[in-house]
Order: C-alpha cells, then sequence, then structure tokens
C-alpha cells in the first residue's frame, strides 16, 4: 500500500518541490526500478525519463558501468572522512577531472550537491580577497531569472523570484543585473546575430560596484531553473574579459549544463573562456550519487596556503566530502566519456532531437519558441504567440501537460508553461521520435 492511499493524514513524505495537496487527485507514481531511458513502476508501466531525472542521468538507470566501479568499491570503502585521509577513486576523479577542465583549473574541491558547490565558490571567493587584505570584497553580481540552488548562500544569488522571495529574510542579497532576454530582446536582435547588447547592463554594474565586489555568478548559455532561456557565447566572452580587467571572480555554475549537456563537454567552451571557478555536479555520477565539486585556480588555492596560525584555511565541510563510492561512479562515468567518445558521438541524436521536436511542434498555434543548446530542447507555449500573452496561470496548463504525458508514458515535468526535453544520452532514435509524439499529443490533447 502507498502511504498516499489514505489522503493527507497519510502523507509521511513531504516532496521537493510539490505543493502536496496535488497529491489528493495524482499520488505519486510508485516507481520499482529503472532501466535504460525507462522507470517502470510497480505495475509494470514503463515511462520514458524525458528529463534525465531532474537532469542527472546521462548513461540510463542500471548502467552496468557504473554499478560495476559502485560494487567493487563497496566491498573496499564506503566512507571515510575526507579530512587528512584520501583514497583512490578520490585521487582518480581530481586527476581525471583536471585532465579535462578549462584551463587554468588545476585545483579540485569536493561537496556533495549542486547548493553546496556554489556555497563553497561563493565563500572561497570572498575569503580569498580577504586573506589577501581585501575584506570589503563580498559582494555578487548574478542574472535575473539565474538559479543556483537553494541553500541560504545560494538564494542570495537566486535571479528566480519563485524560490527566493518566500525566504528573503534569511538570506544576504547580492546584486541583480538584468541578463540576455533573447525572447523579447530589447534590442530588436535574433539570438543568434547579436553583439549582445545587452552586456551594457553587466558592465555598469561592474563599474558601479567595482570596489564591493568579489566576483560574478551565471550558468553558462542556458538559465535552466529560471525557464530554459538560453543565451549566445558572445555573452560568456564579454563577461570573462570584463571580471579580469575588472579584478573580480567569474564563477560559471555549470551544475545543469555540464557534462555535455550544451553540445560540448563544459559550456564555457563555445565561448572559448576558462572561469575562476567551475561548479559542477548532476552528471557528474551519471545520476547514482550525490557529488559536487568546485575547480578552481593556483590563485585562488594560494591564498588559502599559510601557515595555520594565520587562520586562513578555508573551513568549509560536509560529512559525505568526496565520498568513496560517489568518486567511484564519478571515475566510471568521465571514463564512459572517455572509451564511447560520448561529444562526438552524441552530436547525431541531438540532431534527431532538435528535427523531432520541431517537425511536430513548429506552427503549431500555441508555440511561442522552440529553443535549443545541445541535448535541451525547450518547448514555450503561450495562449496568443503573436501578442505573446501567457495562459492564465490558474489553469494550470504546464501542469495538466505534464500529467498527460505522465499517463501516456513520457516523464516530462514542466516549468511552468514550458516543457523541455533533456533525455539520457543513450535513448535511441526510435525512442526520442516515440518521446517527442508523446509531448506533442499531450500537448494537443490538453489544449484541444
Amino acid at each position: 500500500m502507498s502511504v498516499y492511499d489514505s489522503g493527507r493524514e497519510a502523507m509521511r513524505i513531504w516532496h521537493p518541490c510539490t505543493q502536496m495537496k496535488d497529491h489528493e487527485m495524482y499520488p505519486p507514481v510508485f516507481m520499482d526500478r529503472g532501466q535504460g531511458i525507462y522507470f517502470v513502476d510497480r505495475e509494470g508501466k514503463r515511462y520514458i525519463d524525458a528529463i534525465s531525472s531532474w537532469w542527472v542521468n546521462l548513461f540510463g538507470h542500471a548502467n552496468p558501468r557504473i554499478i560495476q566501479a559502485v560494487t567493487e568499491q563497496l566491498h573496499r570503502l564506503e566512507h571515510v572522512i575526507f579530512a587528512g585521509i584520501t583514497h583512490a577513486p578520490a585521487e582518480e576523479l581530481a586527476e581525471r577531472l583536471l585532465a579535462m577542465a578549462l584551463p587554468g583549473l588545476t585545483r579540485v574541491f569536493f561537496a556533495d550537491n549542486g547548493s553546496c558547490a556554489v556555497e563553497a565558490a561563493l565563500k572561497m571567493s570572498h575569503a580569498s580577497f580577504r586573506n589577501l587584505g581585501r575584506p570589503e570584497k563580498c559582494r555578487f553580481l548574478y542574472l535575473k531569472n539565474g538559479y543556483h540552488g537553494e541553500t541560504a548562500g545560494a538564494l542570495g544569488v537566486c535571479g528566480d523570484g519563485l524560490y527566493a522571495a518566500p525566504f528573503a529574510p534569511l538570506f544576504v542579497p547580492q546584486i541583480e543585473v538584468a541578463g540576455p532576454d533573447c525572447l523579447a530582446c530589447p534590442y530588436g536582435k535574433a539570438r543568434d546575430a547579436c553583439d549582445t547588447e545587452c552586456f551594457a547592463a553587466m558592465e555598469a554594474a561592474i563599474a558601479a560596484h567595482k570596489d564591493a565586489l568579489a566576483g560574478v555568478i551565471v550558468e553558462p548559455l542556458v538559465q535552466c531553473a529560471g525557464g530554459m532561456r538560453m543565451y549566445p557565447p558572445a555573452y560568456l566572452a564579454k563577461l570573462r574579459r570584463a571580471t579580469a580587467e575588472a579584478g573580480i571572480h567569474f564563477i560559471a555554475d555549470e551544475i545543469a549544463v555540464g557534462f555535455g549537456r550544451t553540445g560540448t563537454l563544459f559550456a564555457c567552451e563555445q565561448a572559448g573562456v576558462s572561469p575562476d571557478f567551475l561548479c559542477l555536479s548532476k552528471g557528474i555520477t551519471g545520476g547514482t550519487l550525490p557529488l559536487s565539486c568546485v575547480l578552481t585556480t593556483d590563485a585562488v588555492f594560494d591564498a588559502f596556503y599559510h601557515d595555520c596560525l594565520d587562520d586562513k584555511a578555508f573551513l568549509h565541510s560536509h560529512s559525505y566530502t568526496g565520498n568513496p563510492l560517489a568518486c567511484a561512479a564519478a571515475c566510471a562515468t568521465l571514463r564512459i566519456f572517455e572509451e564511447d567518445d560520448v561529444i562526438n558521438a552524441n552530436r547525431v541524436r541531438i540532431e534527431h532531437l532538435q528535427r523531432a521536436v520541431r517537425e511536430r511542434f513548429a506552427g503549431y498555434r500555441h508555440v511561442l519558441e522552440i529553443r535549443n543548446a545541445g541535448w535541451i530542447t525547450a518547448v514555450e507555449l503561450c495562449a496568443d504567440p503573436e501578442r505573446k500573452l501567457p495562459f492564465d496561470e490558474r489553469a494550470r496548463t504546464g501542469f495538466h501537460i505534464y500529467r498527460e504525458a505522465v499517463r501516456r508514458g513520457a516523464w516530462l515535468r514542466n516549468l511552468g508553461d514550458i516543457i523541455y526535453f533533456m533525455p539520457p544520452y543513450v535513448i535511441t532514435f526510435e525512442e526520442i521520435d516515440k518521446l517527442a509524439d508523446i509531448a506533442f499529443d499531450a500537448v494537443k490533447a490538453v489544449l484541444k
């Protein structure tokens, strides 16, 4: 029996990002197992994992290569304190990460989830300046609609009011900057044919706050939770130049977009830039275990490298930092990237996914925009595309499309009235077509 079978009083589990009252009508689906791109519920019904279980699963559920690595490690060392101790999976993972990292990134700090990686990067950035005699440099710029996690420090640089506004009294707000809005560009430019005139707002903010700034944090190329908003690489190139000239840090939050999601291993590659901090998580273990890390530079590391009595060590820790099982899973994941030439092999599937979605949705009367960044394909729906009028939010149009897709066998999960596709890399052409059909049929069923 499900803990939800008897209604509200039986709801023992409180689920994330969920209005629990919805479960009176839509009880959680009881998943029994996963295999490849599918979950299977306890009645045996299969669902395509269209969003890689919150963007973490890269190579399919129950991937045998990752399972083998974790199983072997489980028999050897399951966990150990990571202060004053190291172990083989962490050493191998650090070596692999730095070998594939963007130029200049030479140090790895482990944490256990994306929000904590962001917290670590923000604290490292400020504390490095403090250690160098500049304690006043404690502010950060972030983009409107940006999202960097839901712990208190991360919410301070969250540009999505849905997540930040309810908890505003609990955190120190940083400085929001108008970011790229390619769908409603105030300069009348197209996303792929502009000189990123919108960067003027960031340039002005850096100039106005330079003396107090430690850094700028952005999600490179795609603001995921903020509505799958996509912008050109030229913005990142300008940001790298501007932060370098101002002597402040560029923090790239690639927790969602790293490890091939935008078509390159890291999104920053498309702009030809390296940040001062690179935050990674989600896909790093192939969706098997929690792990995150912050990659940074010798300059940042050296700011903390002092005698103990100087009180300049980086005091930031988590009980499961550098967990051997998670590190083993991550090593197996990165070996798959290397052995299977994943980035190049993905190109034909990316093209097929983008084409399949466009063939079904282009021209449909409620489609405002179809946009792509590598594996990430988003369809934004509205009541009247010509006038850009949204649906009445009380109708919960996107939510009902998501529920209809689930009924038809695909786990989509909407972002407002945006549906998006971010499946595991092992999806076949036939499964892509099936997923696109289910999504389009769900849209038509809801919008009639």
